[in-house]
C-alpha cells in the first residue's frame, strides 16, 4: 500500500513537473516572440506562430533575417531623421503570400526612404519563366505550372542633400519546384552606392565594409561581386555605370545552402555600417542650388536605370498580382530631366562622370 502511495505520489510530481515545464516553456516562447515584435516594423508575413514552428527551415531563418534587416534599417534612418516616421503598410496578395513596405517621405534628411519585405508564392507566369530560362536555368514545368516561393528585403534611400549619396540594398531567397518533385533555389542581392558628388573617403570607407562582410566567408567574392556590380548596374544607352557599385551577386546556390545563407547573413549586416556613418558625416553640409540641380539630374539616370534595365522591377512588373506602388518604391520623390546637359570640364561634376565611365578599386 506504501508502495502504491509512493508510485501515485511520483507520478503527480511528475505531472506537476511537466506542466511546470510546459508552463515555462511556453513563458519563454511569449518572451521570445515580443522581443522578436520589437525587433520587427510589423507581424511576419507567415506569422511568428508558424516562423517558430519551422525555425530549423531555411526558408523561416531567410524571413526572420529579411524582417529584422527591415526593422533595423528603418531604426537606423529614423534616428538620423527624429521629425519624420515611417509609414508601414501591410499587403496581401491573392495569389499567395504579402509584404510589409515602410516609407518615409518629405523628412528634414531624407527626401524618400523605403525599406520593404515581401514574401511570395504561387506559380510563375511564363514571361518570368521566360526571363529566367534566358539567363540558363533549366525549368521543366509540370502542365506549364511552376510552383515559387520568393522573399526578399529591398530598400532605396534618396537622401535631400546631394552631399549624400543614394543607397540601395536588395537580398533575396528564390524557390522553384519542377515537375519531378525537385526544388531549384538560389540567392541574389548586393548593395550599391550612388553619390551626387565624388568623395574619395565615402567611397573606400563603403567598400572596405562590403569587403570585410565578403571576405569572412571566401577572399574571392568581394572581387568577383565588386565587378559583377559595375557591370550589372551599367546604363547601355548613356555609357556610365549608376553609381560608385559595391556588390551584386545572384543565381548563388554553391558551396551550400547554408553558407550561402550564412554570407547574405554577412551582407546584409553591413548595411547599417556601410552607409549611416556616411550620412552622419554630411546630412548637414551646406549646399547651393546649382548643386541641388545636379543631384536632380544624377536621379533622372537612376530612374532611366530602374525602368529600363533593372531585372528585379522587370520581374515585378511581370508578376501576377505584385504591388506596383512597392516595386516603384524605388524612385525618387523628384528627378530632373534637361535637354543636352553637360558639365563644365574639370568641374565637381564632371569628376563624377568620369568615375562612373571608368570604375575604380577603392580599396586597394
Amino acid at each position: 500500500g506504501a508502495l502504491g502511495g509512493l508510485g501515485l505520489g511520483l507520478g503527480l510530481w511528475r505531472r506537476q513537473q511537466q506542466a511546470a515545464m510546459a508552463a515555462s516553456e511556453e513563458d519563454e516562447e511569449k518572451k521570445e516572440e515580443e522581443e522578436l515584435r520589437q525587433r520587427f516594423m510589423a507581424p511576419p508575413v507567415s506569422g511568428l506562430r508558424e516562423l517558430r514552428r519551422r525555425r530549423r527551415e531555411l526558408r523561416s531563418r531567410m524571413e526572420l533575417l529579411i524582417m529584422e534587416t527591415q526593422g533595423e534599417v528603418c531604426r537606423a534612418l529614423a534616428a538620423l531623421d527624429p521629425g519624420a516616421s515611417f509609414a508601414v503598410d501591410t499587403w496581401e496578395r491573392k495569389e499567395g503570400g504579402g509584404g510589409i513596405s515602410c516609407v518615409l517621405q518629405d523628412g528634414e534628411v531624407f527626401e524618400k526612404a523605403g525599406v520593404n519585405v515581401s514574401v511570395v508564392s504561387g506559380l510563375l507566369s511564363e514571361e518570368a519563366a521566360r526571363q529566367m530560362r534566358s539567363r540558363g536555368k533549366a525549368l521543366k514545368a509540370k502542365d506549364g505550372k511552376l510552383p515559387f516561393c520568393a522573399m526578399g528585403v529591398s530598400s532605396v534611400i534618396h537622401p535631400k542633400n546631394p552631399h549624400v549619396p543614394t543607397m540601395h540594398f536588395n537580398y533575396r531567397y528564390f524557390e522553384i519546384e519542377e515537375a519531378d518533385g525537385t526544388k531549384q533555389w538560389w540567392f541574389g542581392g548586393g548593395t550599391d552606392l550612388t553619390p551626387t558628388y565624388l568623395n574619395e573617403e565615402d567611397a573606400v570607407h563603403f567598400h572596405k565594409t562590403l569587403k570585410e562582410a565578403c571576405d569572412k566567408h571566401d577572399l574571392k567574392l568581394y572581387p568577383k561581386y565588386k565587378k559583377w556590380c559595375d557591370d550589372y548596374f551599367y546604363i547601355k544607352h548613356r555609357g556610365e555605370r549608376r553609381g560608385i557599385g559595391g556588390i551584386f551577386f545572384d543565381d548563388m546556390d554553391s558551396p551550400s545552402k547554408e553558407e550561402v545563407f550564412q554570407f547574405v547573413k554577412s551582407c546584409a549586416k553591413a548595411v547599417v555600417p556601410c552607409y549611416i556613418p556616411i550620412v552622419k558625416r554630411h546630412c548637414h553640409d551646406s549646399f547651393t542650388p546649382e548643386e541641388k540641380q545636379w543631384q536632380q539630374l544624377r536621379r533622372g539616370r537612376y530612374v532611366e536605370f530602374n525602368l529600363v534595365y533593372d531585372r528585379g522591377t522587370k520581374f515585378g512588373l511581370l508578376t501576377p498580382g505584385s504591388r506596383i506602388e512597392s516595386i516603384l518604391m524605388s524612385l525618387p520623390l523628384t528627378a530632373r530631366w534637361e535637354y543636352m546637359h553637360t558639365p563644365p570640364e574639370s568641374s565637381k561634376e564632371a569628376e563624377i562622370l568620369e568615375v562612373l565611365r571608368n570604375p575604380k578599386d577603392w580599396v586597394h
